[in-house]
């Protein structure tokens, strides 16, 4: 029990004093999330989507450690992103989902990033460049299979492969569809897209092929195809609704307490006056609101205070609303010497999940990890740090 002690010690002595909330980020849990899906997804290559800063958990970093864990793969969102992991991974597979913008094709193959290409426009587009300068540069192509959102329509399809020259002047590294009820097993939108996916991929020239996102990769080999693309999962979220989840936590949220103070039956807290004390209560302010990521949903209104924290080994309620810095909590059941000012309250991590604090606010965990703040001073932890 010392040497816990001592270990913890050290680890707070690292965190500066100004540090108002701490993101601990366990990368020893990501890598072995990558190696489950990479399990699970058998004989296809296992990618990890990392936009949007990897969820909001740093991209540079993010990016080694699964090279390290034998990632080659990525995909982003935007082209600062994959500016950003071509920096620190020059060998790495890099698709941008945004796909090709107008005019910027010199920008992807600077950086040796490949487009995925929703529409003939882009593919005509992302081809003439390719011939202008007698290069053979890969891309994927993106076919819309029923979300209605990225991707060729089945019309497009049907033109590209009545001409399907365009596609000689460059290399269609993947071909690729989104599933938008993975997360739904049951749902039979993933078989009525994964059966126009084939009648699509069929029409067009043999390619690597991918479906599969974070649900999809639970869904079962018929959904692998050559290459499923991982995101939610890989950061501890959960793949299906109201299925255990069998990922490891990599996301621990601290905040500090600022004041402890008594009060009294008859008065409120916070804005609005939510919530009405009832009895003699003990409460603290903690330094941590929605301008960090903890979202105003997951405030505590009267007969609903919030979600749970921890003072060490004891639960504490979210009471009143969240504001934009702070949050208080109800803390009248933690002995005075665990409470004080610059005491740590956990309000994220393996007894209060990422799933439980977004399924109480009526929220997914993507929302609630790309929105975490960067005044959040973050720790990583484990290999490669």
């Amino acid at each position: 029990m010392e040497m816990d002690v001592r270990e913890r010690r050290t680890e707070e002595d690292v965190i500066p004093p100004d540090a108002r909330a701490v993101l601990r980020i366990d990368l020893d849990a990501l890598r072995a999330n990558w190696r489950k899906l990479n399990e699970a997804s058998g004989q296809a290559e296992c990618a990890a989507v990392i936009k949007a800063d990897a969820y909001g958990l740093g991209i540079e970093q993010i990016c080694r450690a699964l090279t390290e864990e034998g990632c080659r793969t990525f995909f982003v969102a935007t082209l600062d992103e994959g500016r950003r992991i071509r920096s620190v991974q020059p060998g790495a597979v890099i698709y941008v989902l945004d796909g090709l913008l107008p005019g910027a094709a010199e920008y992807y193959s600077g950086f040796d990033l490949r487009p995925a290409l929703s529409s003939l426009e882009e593919i005509r587009e992302w081809a003439a460049y390719c011939r202008e300068r007698d290069r053979r540069l890969s891309a994927a192509i993106h076919i819309d299979t029923g979300m209605n959102r990225l991707g060729l329509p089945e019309r497009e399809v049907s033109e590209l492969a009545r001409n399907p020259d365009v596609l000689r002047d460059f290399k269609v590294s993947l071909i690729m569809s989104h599933l938008a009820c993975a997360d739904v097993p049951a749902s039979p939108m993933n078989a009525a897209q994964r059966e126009a996916f084939e009648r699509l991929t069929s029409r067009l020239p043999p390619a690597p092929r991918s479906l599969a996102n974070s649900g999809g990769i639970f869904l079962g080999p018929a959904y692998h195809y050559d290459l499923v693309r991982p995101g939610i999962v890989l950061y501890g979220g959960r793949a299906h609704e109201n299925r255990p989840n069998p990922m490891k936590t990599v996301v621990r949220l601290s905040a500090k307490v600022l004041q402890v103070f008594d009060a009294e039956p008859g008065s409120t807290v916070g804005y609005g006056a939510t919530y009405k004390i009832e009895k003699p209560s003990r409460l603290a302010t903690i330094a941590c609101g929605y301008a960090d990521g903890f979202l105003r949903a997951l405030s505590g209104p009267t007969g609903n205070p919030g979600p749970v924290g921890y003072i060490g080994p004891h639960s504490v309620r979210v009471i009143g609303r969240v504001s934009m810095d702070l949050i208080t909590l109800d803390v009248s059941n933690v002995p005075e010497d665990q409470v004080y000012r610059g005491a740590w309250v956990e309000v994220m991590g393996d007894r209060v999940t990422l799933d439980d604090l977004t399924d109480r606010a009526g929220t997914i965990g993507y929302e609630l990890l790309s929105r975490l703040g960067r005044r959040v001073h973050r720790i990583y932890q484990g290999a490669g740090t």
